[in-house]
């Protein structure tokens, strides 16, 4: 079933109406489809050609076209692409050595490519995200050659029936781990994993979302959170 903001349990109450809050929701899904692409792709033993950290980024994308609806998967999308453009402002000098693409790469790479799973309905994105036009000539071509090879992991996975492969370890009196809890149902419902997976939400001492290999645990740290509720109540969010 398609979703709608209504349904994130962040977004449907009154209190936090207000563009912040959207700002750390959006980052908390989209920072949690892409550490579900590492358990995918460790889980798996999935060939990735390139950068890993590029194919997680992808998932999270094809993940937001799936499993929400329209002007939600854009919301969604916009202020995750937002995120990556802020990083590059804050940034003293471009980080060329990390594993992660530079992040206004990673900008273009995501409205591209959610521009290029549905171009016709999805144009005035790509223009208010000054996607460019020499770019925006290969997004279907490249949206459809990530969705392939993402399906050749997702398609063996896909569950018959709700399951309970990916475990939630966090509060969910919070609005966060009510959130994120939720997202776990909604993955459950639409994978079977060949290994239980744990996501957790716990203090980290670093402001950081990853996977664990050895423990096949996805933490979100809570200091990432306050991070981006600093980050958007920064820049009048």
């Amino acid at each position: 079933m398609l979703r709608t903001l209504a349904v994130s349990l962040l977004l449907a109450a009154p209190a936090h109406a207000d563009g912040a809050q959207d700002f750390v929701t959006a980052n908390v899904i989209s920072t949690l489809y892409h550490e579900f692409g590492h358990a995918l792709i460790d889980l798996t033993d999935a060939s990735v050609l390139g950068r890993e950290e590029d194919a997680a980024d992808i998932l999270s994308v094809i993940l937001l076209d799936e499993f929400w609806e329209e002007d939600a998967a854009e919301s969604i999308t916009a202020l995750t692409a937002l995120s990556f453009e802020l990083a590059a402002q804050e940034a003293e000098e471009p980080a060329y050595w990390d594993v992660h693409g530079l992040d206004m790469q990673r900008y273009y790479n995501q409205v591209c490519l959610f521009y290029g799973a549905d171009p016709d309905t999805r144009a005035a994105l790509a223009e208010e995200f000054a996607l460019p036009a020499e770019r925006a000539e290969t997004c279907v071509e490249e949206y459809d050659l990530a969705a392939a090879s993402w399906a050749a992991v997702l398609d063996p996975l896909t569950a018959s029936e709700p399951t309970k492969s990916i475990g939630f370890d966090g509060e969910t009196s919070s609005d966060i781990g009510a959130l994120i809890a939720s997202e776990v149902t909604d993955l459950n419902q639409a994978f079977t994993l060949p290994k239980p997976v744990t996501v957790a939400l716990t203090s980290c001492g670093e402001e950081n979302a990853f996977y664990d290999p050895e423990t096949a645990t996805i933490t979100i740290c809570t200091e990432y959170v306050e991070f981006l509720e600093r980050q958007a109540i920064a820049n009048d969010l």
